[in-house]
């Protein structure tokens, strides 16, 4: 799906659509009422993970939420521009007055890796797209820090990958996780995060194929809960969950990073 058919989608219904791929922080098409979920099976219902806050109306712990159609903001800018690297193994489209550039990719990447940092009119920073990074080690993660998780808008995304266990197919996602507030990152993944819908780390990463290296494109390349002592950003914190399913469904600057990042076309 391209970004420009993304900017033309449908109004989504006023539940998110949950099923197993929550394990991975995907759940369905679109956005949505947030909901604690978890499942195991592609055609499970959810049941809760954990209880919301009592601020996100329309959320019922213990009940399963099934997909109708609710309305979502278009991206609202009205001129867009195509990025692509000089070799052309890449490109993605960005609102016109945002600012993409390339910079030296990380140590420890694949030949011929890029690293490119998205920012708005203002300079402030949206993204970054990096492509050949190493396939990161699973850290351990103790039962007791596992936290609940909740995604709030999940869209496949046509982009090479690798398959196996632990591996689903490509979505744009956002996803919060609860600590003392509730931290909500966005990007591309294909890696599954807790079964349960409790988790320690979720991964905005997609997993190339054998020999390619993974690409990970969005905020962070990987989203945790924060002590009170550190800093958040380029994170998001909310201090309710109606407040996160504000950002993704009342707000241009999700509408239009959710265009840009369902746009990006890699070369095989």
């Amino acid at each position: 799906m391209t970004g420009k058919a993304v900017a033309r989608r449908a109004r989504f219904g006023t539940a998110l659509i949950v099923v197993a791929a929550v394990m991975s922080g995907c759940s369905g098409d679109g956005k949505g009422e947030p909901a604690w979920t978890a499942g195991s099976s592609p055609t499970e219902s959810a049941t809760p993970a954990g209880t919301p806050s009592a601020s996100a109306p329309g959320t019922t712990p213990g009940a399963s939420a099934t997909g109708t159609e609710s309305a979502s903001p278009d991206a609202t800018a009205s001129a867009w521009k195509a990025f692509s690297d000089s070799a052309k193994n890449v490109s993605f489209e960005l609102p016109q007055d945002w600012i993409a550039q390339s910079v030296t990719p990380d140590q420890g990447t694949l030949p011929g890796a890029l690293k490119i940092e998205v920012k708005d009119a203002k300079g402030s920073y949206l993204a970054t797209l990096q492509t050949g990074l190493p396939s990161p080690t699973a850290a351990p993660c103790a039962e007791a820090d596992r936290k609940p998780y909740v995604v709030v808008s999940s869209v496949p995304v046509d982009l090479p990958h690798r398959e196996g266990e632990g591996l689903i197919a490509p979505h744009v996602v956002f996803r919060v996780i609860q600590g003392y507030r509730f931290f909500g990152s966005y990007g591309i993944t294909n890696v599954l995060g807790g079964s349960d819908g409790r988790a320690c780390a979720l991964q905005n990463i997609v997993r190339g194929p054998e020999g390619k290296g993974d690409v990970s494109f969005g905020d962070l390349t990987a989203l945790k809960t924060f002590a009170t002592d550190e800093k958040v950003a380029p994170a998001k914190a909310f201090d309710t969950l109606d407040l996160a399913s504000k950002y993704v469904n009342e707000g241009s600057e999700f509408a239009n990073v959710q265009r840009m990042l369902m746009s990006l076309k890699i070369k095989s």
